[in-house]
């Protein structure tokens, strides 16, 4: 087993800055380590060029800035064509990076959800009708803006269309050219206190971090995980993360699914705790 990470924009021989630690914990504890120009597979201009320096024949789990699906679809091929192969394939990322790839697994222990295909506003309001008035929250598949909370965020009441359609609508602006899926509107819950991450091996939580935001927020002492578990096994996805906050009711909610390989880990956790966990066949 391989460990990729994004090259130094400026030095591509070097690890980007950001994922130095994690690629230098690696080295330590025996991993083979290559580069991938994240840049090139982004955008799909060159993905052959961008992993020239992968060896074949490998299996290789990515650790780097986000992909889109597509993106990811098109590292995975180029890795293919020199006979390596990814951990997480094509098809696991995508249902761990989009909403609509975990919600049905995971609709027990999440908010209620309706999505669209594309960014139209018939599909939108259909969605709308159909998780009915109310506070909501609205996302695309894989990313909500909630820097930009009452803007792009959070709509005070489903039943007001056009004040729906206004947020959507800048959210999907702020996204740009990285909107993805379709719009997908949450029923609004109430959390209290920061978010967690737990890190998940094949089904199981092997690691529990601070979220990224709030790195420095001590762990709780009652979260329990037990319900989850099968849950989580039953995706059978390789390696993902999943966020936890509390309900003003006491009761932990999922905030968030994602892909393991692209989510970040808290300045709080050290690096090689991170690397312990990946599996090494």
């Amino acid at each position: 087993m391989m460990l990729l990470f994004p090259a130094d924009v400026l030095r591509p021989r070097r690890v980007d800055e950001h994922f130095a630690g994690e690629a230098q914990a690696a080295r330590t504890l025996g991993w083979p380590v290559a580069l991938v120009d994240h840049d090139a597979v982004a955008n799909g201009s060159d993905c052959a060029a961008a992993v020239a320096r992968v060896p074949g024949d490998e299996v290789v789990i990515y650790r780097g800035w986000m992909l889109s699906s597509r993106a990811y679809d098109g590292l995975a091929g180029a890795l293919a064509a020199r006979g390596t192969r990814l951990y997480t394939n094509a098809e696991q990322y995508r249902c761990g990076h989009e909403l609509p790839g975990w919600y049905a697994a995971l609709s027990a222990f999440t908010p209620a959800s309706a999505w669209t295909i594309g960014a139209g506003w018939d599909g939108f309001d259909t969605a709308r009708s159909a998780l009915g008035p109310g506070p909501a929250v609205v996302r695309d598949y894989s990313k909500s803006m909630k820097h930009y909370w009452h803007e792009a965020t959070y709509i005070p009441d489903l039943a007001d269309a056009s004040a729906a359609w206004r947020v959507a609508g800048r959210m999907a602006e702020l996204r740009g050219d990285d909107f993805a899926g379709g719009y997908v509107l949450r029923r609004y819950e109430p959390f209290t206190g920061a978010e967690v991450r737990t890190w998940w091996i094949g089904g199981t939580c092997r690691l529990v971090t601070a979220h990224p935001d709030t790195p420095q927020q001590p762990l709780p002492d009652d979260l329990d995980l037990t319900a989850l578990h099968p849950a989580i096994a039953g995706l059978d996805l390789p390696f993902v993360t999943v966020d936890l906050a509390r309900r003003t009711d006491g009761v932990w909610r999922i905030v968030e699914l994602g892909d393991g390989q692209v989510s970040d880990r808290p300045a709080s956790a050290a690096p090689e705790d991170l690397i312990t966990i990946l599996p090494r066949t």
